[in-house]
């Protein structure tokens, strides 16, 4: 005959079936589904954007402007809509390509689940390839400056001028942004993609945004629903998970122009790295923005784009 349990066994089981019966609930709660893709691309692929089939991925994109052309690359979790500043300032002037890249926007996750940094070189070499752009300027934000930079160093003879805007690549100890770590933990990663990111979405803007007033209900908006694209949930953890390689040794290889452009107030990657690039890049020009966050280009779009066609206009 076996014994029962003793009374603080029995406490014990109970508390811990309320406590699973909790996280159940709150689970139901905040699931929340994908959105249906020709919904997103009825309210977010407007104007001038364009799709194209590149590397089994349905590419989407925006060429606009005539003149030299320069590829506009996004960080992680945005879009090729946080160039719309840019794109109004530089489109006079300059021909301006930019594109959702796998595992954000309308694009959605890469086929292989291939989130490398070289994979994504590849593919951007791909894409100019299939729509027809010779040699260009290159300018990155975040994870886009980091595909940037390391595209100009595998392929030297195809970057006439490189921007890097608060942009990746120098070794992190620990992401100082909850998101960024959600991707580090296989089991919570793979609950995320399923759980509504409204309020983790507000909550990375607001930390992003050197000032968080800033940040609209209409960018929330725009960041949260196309969070929502099928696969892109799954996609953001892959990407976060992806293991870092160091590969800075490349940037003194560098002979383009470079201007790196960075805001004081980033709080994802500090202003200590703009001087590091400044230092490693050969003849590199440093711009550092009082008041800004990580986004410059979103926080504030026509100041920074007019720096940035003042140095491409240089003879």
């Amino acid at each position: 005959m076996s014994a029962r349990p003793s009374p603080g066994v029995r406490r014990l089981g109970r508390g811990l079936a309320v406590l699973v019966a909790v996280i159940l609930a709150l689970i139901a709660w905040q699931w929340k589904s994908d959105l249906p893709l020709d919904q997103l691309k009825a309210r977010w692929a407007t104007g001038a954007s364009r799709f194209v089939e590149v590397d089994g991925l349905d590419v989407h994109y925006r060429d606009e402007g005539a003149g030299t052309p320069i590829v506009l690359l996004h960080g992680t979790g945005a879009s090729l809509h946080t160039w719309d500043a840019w794109t109004d300032v530089l489109g006079a002037s300059h021909r301006v390509i930019r594109l959702d890249l796998p595992g954000f926007g309308l694009t959605g996750p890469h086929p292989r689940g291939d989130y490398r940094i070289d994979a994504y070189v590849e593919l951007v070499d791909h894409f100019l390839a299939r729509i027809g752009v010779g040699r260009f300027a290159l300018a990155g934000n975040s994870l886009g400056g980091q595909i940037a930079w390391r595209f100009a160093v595998l392929h030297p003879d195809e970057v006439s001028a490189l921007v890097l805007v608060d942009a990746a690549g120098y070794p992190r100890t620990l992401p100082p942004l909850l998101v960024f770590r959600i991707g580090r933990w296989p089991v919570i990663s793979s609950l995320f993609s399923h759980l509504d990111p409204r309020m983790l979405v507000e909550r990375t803007l607001r930390q992003t945004y050197g000032d968080p007033t800033r940040v609209t209900p209409e960018l929330v908006e725009r960041y949260y629903e196309l969070a929502l694209r099928p696969g892109n949930r799954a996609a953001f953890g892959a990407r976060t998970a992806t293991p870092f390689e160091d590969q800075t040794a490349g940037l003194s290889a560098l002979r383009v122009p470079v201007l790196v452009l960075w805001g004081d107030k980033d709080s994802l990657i500090p202003v200590s790295d703009a001087r590091r690039f400044a230092a490693d890049i050969p003849g590199a020009t440093l711009r550092i923005y009082p008041g800004l966050g990580h986004v410059p280009m979103e926080e504030d779009g026509r100041n920074t784009a007019a720096d940035v066609r003042e140095f491409l206009d240089r003879p």
